[in-house]
């Protein structure tokens, strides 16, 4: 393999800066440069000795590198990026960078899904790790423990979570159209990326494209449980294997057991019972997930029993359900959820988790979908299992279409028709004022946002400790 000089606009987003990661562990010379560098990928990255440039220049590339791969954050009025072209330099977006280098000559393992794909492929990726399979991997979350979203193995899976987004500002299709699937998880199919999509009938029509890529002698694992994605498998040419919790499946999931420390389940294929296993995971979301990695990993090779210690032993992905800290005995909880059917399930999950627990639920609008109306009505019915609500303010309301924008206080107007506590409270540090003053002894508190929001993890952690000194 010739090793290359290759530079990254964009590098500090976790897909980028995970390709960077895997690129350098394949030898070659890597740089990149972002608007801001900052943790955690620029820890991740400066500890493989990439050298990140802070600003998008054209001095970024007086080194002279053979390839520049172009982040889809990066318009194509960015000056590096025209200057990538004024030179007149091979350039590439993510998803064919990743093609092109890593999945040519092994097996794709490919996770799509409006839901869950962050977990499943991270899950995924541990078992075939703790099963000797040493495999590749490349997913949009942090693994706990391991602090980095990749992995370059010498086996030959290599395990990506399979993003509907688009490539890059001169590729528009999506992402995991350049991910040759040979095994397929589709989880779930659902209206999102209103800023991408028309309508529901968009998204299945790119999610078709995708399930067309499977091959004859592929395999598909698709959730019985989501109807659209139900209906999209019956076109795919591989072969089709279901999973379900609620629904008639091949493979079927139930619940024995849900404590503070994950779930006891027993697994069905068929009419028979495969295993009883055990993981840190909590909910029917995560079920199904994990319903999907099992029935996958055994049309991989794997065995009962190494499929269950993966399983087990699983450590997570940071902001999935992520406790962040338990202070004054109120445990403080991360999670991406912004979807409302994701909202939806992380809230039911904390419910199940720490039944008997006073359950707050504090959500930022911050996604380009969650900004628009389009969920109005589908998040008052997205809060039900929550004791108290906290909705803050919109996140840049003004990067919506004016006339079709997201209203948090409708929303808690809404949920307070349903009978639910429910307040709006537009800024971090009043909210974490009223969390600090209002929350008690045994409380949970789950934070939702696709973003740093504010660092109110943090904060209300500290202000829960200056309550504890007192």
């Amino acid at each position: 393999m010739q090793l290359l000089k290759i530079h990254l606009i964009g590098i500090c987003g976790t897909g980028m800066g995970s390709l960077a990661g895997l690129l350098a562990a394949a030898g070659h010379e890597v740089r990149g440069s972002d608007e801001n560098v900052y943790p955690p990928v620029s820890t991740m990255l400066e500890r493989q000795g990439i050298r990140l440039l802070s600003g998008y220049l054209p001095s970024n590339l007086d080194w002279g590198p053979d390839l520049v791969v172009i982040g889809n954050i990066v318009t194509r009025a960015n000056q590096e990026a025209e200057e990538v072209l004024r030179r007149g330099l091979q350039y590439w977006s993510f998803p064919q960078a990743v093609d092109e280098f890593f999945l040519k000559n092994r097996h794709p393992v490919v996770v799509a899904g409006t839901h869950g794909k962050t977990t499943t492929s991270a899950l995924m990726a541990w078992v075939m790790r703790e099963a000797g399979r040493d495999p590749s991997w490349l997913v949009g979350g942090v693994l706990r423990g391991q602090e980095r979203s990749f992995q370059l193995g010498r086996g030959e899976q290599f395990i990506i979570e399979g993003d509907e987004y688009e490539s890059a500002y001169f590729d528009k299709g999506s992402k995991f159209l350049h991910y040759r699937p040979r095994t397929a998880i589709l989880t779930s199919v659902e209206f999102d990326h209103a800023e991408m999509f028309k309508d529901l009938d968009a998204v299945k029509r790119v999610f078709a494209a995708f399930l067309a890529l499977v091959p004859e002698d592929g395999v598909l694992v698709v959730c019985a449980d989501d109807p659209v994605a139900r209906e999209l498998a019956e076109e795919c040419r591989g072969r089709r294997v279901e999973y379900a919790v609620r629904e008639k499946a091949a493979w079927v999931g139930r619940t024995r057991k849900a404590t503070q420390e994950g779930i006891l389940f027993d697994v069905f294929r068929g009419n028979e019972r495969f295993a009883s296993y055990s993981c840190p995971l909590t909910g029917n979301h995560n079920l199904e997930n994990i319903l999907a990695v099992t029935s996958a990993s055994f049309h991989l090779g794997l065995g009962p029993d190494e499929i269950g210690r993966g399983l087990a032993s699983f450590p997570g992905v940071k902001r999935r359900q992520e406790i962040r800290g338990i202070r004054r005995g109120v445990t403080v909880v991360d999670d991406f959820a912004h979807h409302p059917t994701a909202v939806r399930g992380t809230i039911a999950a904390l419910a199940e988790q720490f039944a008997g627990n006073r359950l707050w639920a504090v959500f930022e609008p911050r996604t380009n979908t969650s900004r628009r109306a389009v969920f109005q009505n589908e998040y008052a019915v997205a809060f039900d299992q929550a004791d108290e609500i906290i909705i803050a303010a919109v996140d840049h309301p003004e990067r919506a279409p004016e006339g079709d924008r997201f209203s948090a206080e409708r929303l808690v107007e809404d949920l307070a028709n349903r009978g639910l506590s429910a307040r709006y409270i537009p800024d971090v540090p009043s909210i974490v004022d009223t969390l600090a003053r209002e929350s008690r002894e045994g409380d949970v508190v789950l934070i939702m946002s696709n973003g740093s929001f504010g660092g109110i993890h943090q904060c209300l952690l500290e202000a829960l400790g200056r309550g504890a000194d007192r």
